[in-house]
């Protein structure tokens, strides 16, 4: 397109009729069309309207604005900059001309669907000639007319802003930090065309507005901001990259979420048995996070990701452990009580749990260890990863995801430019990289599988009941096996996910060596006497491995276990303080002489029986670090698991979680409907002029650059009209043109009674 929006303009102005106000217009419509604008703009029912004119007043309202365009699309958004380009905002437009202007970029059935949308949202109104709200403008990501008359099929944008010189680039770079229209005498005709504004025009890299004006355009701004350029098509992307199918992608999710529970509740068990000191700033400090990073194998960014649901889901928190293993100088991070009921739970429930709460998680895990705009980095599990904009774009991600076929899959790149076009004014933050972030989070959650939504996610999506969601998961997940594989390597090869109580006892006699859908234990001397230590005796074990290993119990395995069972519990340790017997006397003369228990300053009661001052675990602790393999017994003699069981700390309020704002009911919208009727039908002579009545109709006179006749109060209570030519309206005061005394005068939006165009009668 070669016409201007400038020339556009000025035929519109010649023709351009008034149109009936929206007050008028908004009077006319039924009850259901009444409570379905009050639906979709929530805001203008806080405080409800007094009368039809003050609701129009607060639709056309700035704020009112932006808050509705924020959830429109790029067809709706485009549709609005088409009518701006055609002066909508100033006279009534026909669509005939609307669709002459973009039809050529979308079909007329979908332009039209637009605009009924958008009369929908009263951000247009009219019907065969339309009027669009003053601030519509203020709506858009963009200036009026980047979106409808640039040229959208650039392609090589970043090649040709590599070609430019520094003079260029300054000038480019002005205008991206600033407003990208700017002024110069270089854009007029005969200016030499070695000029660098002239080059920029030529390149297409500046777009002239008029002789003296010129504007960046706006795929060329997003280039330069490192974004993705676009939206530049009308009709909605499809952001597949690839198809699989269902099953697929329920296998890839289900082992996600054993793998991602696997991890929690390691993290359950670290912290239980360390608690991790909070900073004086909250959150946990980068050696604290890096050390638990060792400790557990996990990642540092999956890490994060796991501490901030676990937070967000109450299982831990900031608090004084118990029992006390600390000096009580300030509060740890630590598993709640709530832990240990998830820890029994099903694995379909605990999905749940983990997947609501990332989806309304109120923060970005991705951003723990990178810095912010301080340059201090970001903490784990600390209110500066805090952001209510995350669970917005999770939710917007995964509805994209949810009305693709089921098993298609998308990547970073393609579900960025869909979100992008179904939320313009959210580009900046949904960028390739963050999109990334939220995928990667997705599969780890097991809501996503190869980049496709799982069907159980799909459920959840849809509204359905926990209990349906759980059930789909359940069916999703592979049923617990009760057997494993033994090997000659005294490696243990779990195919799959063990029966609850048969991983508990897998894990007291073997360390996981690798993790993952298939999981590999190793057996060893140390694990087997942990094994011991807990009251298992040698049948036990020997019992175990026989009844679930499918493959033969090797040889060697046999007898490391009895070789470790014959020295294991000589000596016994009970309490006295602490008491050390053996029924061997020289090794318990040779475990009294040690090096390492000399500071336990135990002593020889008898041959078979020594005593200690130190606590029963310190002497057991002492002892194995000198090479001894003792066992703790009860009074009875019988030996006795003493092992801490983990710090707790009592579950806190909930943290911070998006909470949408509630929409009314139909009852109460329609309770409103029925006040604004009633009110109508009164006689105007007993109302008073909203401010927000008398706001809008001088916004639209200052825009108009029109003389209206205002009823004013002054100070002294004295009422009189005054004709003044408004020219602008901010922090509740009227800047207008007074002719009567000759001079620029203010007055207060809230003593103004009147407001009628001076051309009226």
């Amino acid at each position: 397109m070669t016409e201007t929006p400038e020339g556009r303009s000025e035929a519109t102005r010649e023709t351009a009729q008034p149109g009936v106000p929206m007050g008028a217009w908004l009077a006319e419509l039924d009850d259901e069309r009444l409570i379905r604008l009050l639906e979709l703009r929530p805001d203008l029912t806080q405080p409800p309207p007094g009368t039809i004119a003050a609701l129009a007043a607060r639709a056309q309202a700035r704020q009112s604005v932006k808050a509705a365009t924020d959830e429109l699309d790029f067809l709706r958004l485009a549709v609005l900059d088409a009518l701006l380009v055609l002066q909508a905002d100033t006279g009534a437009v026909s669509l005939t001309k609307l669709m002459a202007l973009i039809a050529d970029r979308a079909g007329e059935d979908t332009v039209t669907a637009a605009v009924e949308d958008l009369r929908g949202r009263a951000l247009v109104w009219g019907d065969a000639t339309v009027r669009v709200v003053a601030e519509a403008a203020a709506g858009l990501p963009w200036y009026p007319g980047q979106a409808t008359i640039e040229n959208t099929e650039q392609t090589d944008i970043a090649a040709r802003l590599q070609a430019l010189d520094a003079a260029q680039l300054e000038l480019l770079q002005k205008l991206l930090e600033g407003s990208p229209m700017g002024r110069t005498r270089d854009a007029a005709p005969g200016t030499p065309p070695d000029r660098p504004v002239q080059r920029l025009l030529a390149a297409g890299l500046l777009r002239q507005v008029d002789a003296e004006t010129v504007i960046l355009p706006r795929l060329v701004g997003q280039v330069m901001r490192g974004e993705l350029p676009g939206p530049a098509q009308l009709s909605q992307p499809d952001p597949t990259v690839s198809t699989t199918t269902v099953a697929d992608v329920d296998a890839v999710a289900a082992g996600a979420v054993i793998d991602l529970q696997r991890e929690v509740e390691l993290v359950l068990e670290t912290l239980s048995a360390t608690p991790v000191p909070e900073l004086r700033s909250g959150g946990l400090g980068v050696r604290d996070v890096k050390r638990l990073t060792k400790l557990t194998g996990i990642d540092e960014a999956r890490l994060g990701l796991i501490l901030e649901v676990s937070a967000a889901a109450g299982l831990i928190a900031a608090g004084l452990p118990e029992p006390d293993q600390h000096d009580g100088t300030g509060p740890y991070w630590a598993p709640t009580v709530a832990a240990d009921r998830f820890i029994e739970s099903s694995a379909a429930f605990k999905w749940h749990l983990l997947a609501t709460t990332w989806l309304d998680l109120s923060g970005r895990p991705s951003l723990i260890g990178s810095r912010g705009p301080d340059g201090k980095p970001y903490a784990a599990l600390s209110d500066s990863l805090f952001s209510t904009a995350a669970p917005l774009d999770r939710r917007l991600l995964l509805d994209i995801l949810a009305h693709l076929p089921a098993g298609s899959g998308v990547d970073a790149t393609s579900a960025s430019h869909a979100m992008i076009w179904r939320r313009p004014r959210w580009a900046a933050r949904l960028q390739p990289d963050p999109i990334g972030d939220l995928l990667t989070e997705a599969h780890a959650l097991g809501v996503v599988g190869r980049g496709a939504l799982a069907s159980p996610a799909r459920k959840m999506l849809a509204g359905e009941q926990a209990d349906a969601v759980v059930v789909a998961m359940d069916k999703v997940l592979p049923e617990p096996i009760d057997h494993f594989l033994l090997q000659a390597d005294l490696t243990v090869i779990v195919p799959g996910p063990l029966q609850r109580d048969l991983a508990e006892q897998l894990g007291a006699v073997a360390n996981v060596e690798s993790a993952g859908a298939a999981m590999v234990y190793r057996i060893s001397e140390a694990s087997i006497r942990r094994a011991l230590d807990t009251g298992r005796t040698a049948s036990e074990l020997h019992a175990l491995f026989s009844r679930h290993s499918k493959t033969p119990v090797p040889q060697g395995l046999t007898y490391l276990i009895d070789d470790v069972a014959r020295r294991h519990g000589q000596l016994r340790v009970g309490m006295a303080q602490s008491f050390v017997r053996c029924e061997d006397p020289a090794l318990l003369a040779q475990a009294v002489v040690s090096p390492a228990v000399e500071q336990l300053e135990i002593r020889l009661l008898a041959p078979t029986v020594a005593v200690s001052q130190a606590p029963i675990s310190e002497v057991l602790g002492a002892l194995r670090d000198a090479g001894f393999a003792p066992a703790a017994e009860d009074s009875a003699g019988t030996i006795v698991d003493i092992r801490a069981r983990g710090a707790r700390v009592p579950a806190p309020p909930r943290r911070r979680a998006y909470r949408p704002t509630p929409t009314p009911t139909s009852q109460t919208l329609g309770a409103i409907v029925a006040v604004l009727r009633k009110v109508a039908a009164t006689p105007s002579s007993s109302m008073r002029l909203d401010p927000t009545v008398a706001i809008s109709q001088l916004q639209e006179a200052a825009h108009l650059q029109s003389s209206v006749v205002i009823g004013y109060v002054d100070p002294a209570g004295v009422a009189t009209q005054r004709v003044v030519a408004p020219i602008n309206v901010r922090g509740g005061q009227l800047t207008a043109y007074d002719p009567a005394s000759g001079r620029v005068r203010e007055f207060a939006i809230h003593r103004v009674t009147s407001v009628v165009s001076a051309d009226a009668g």
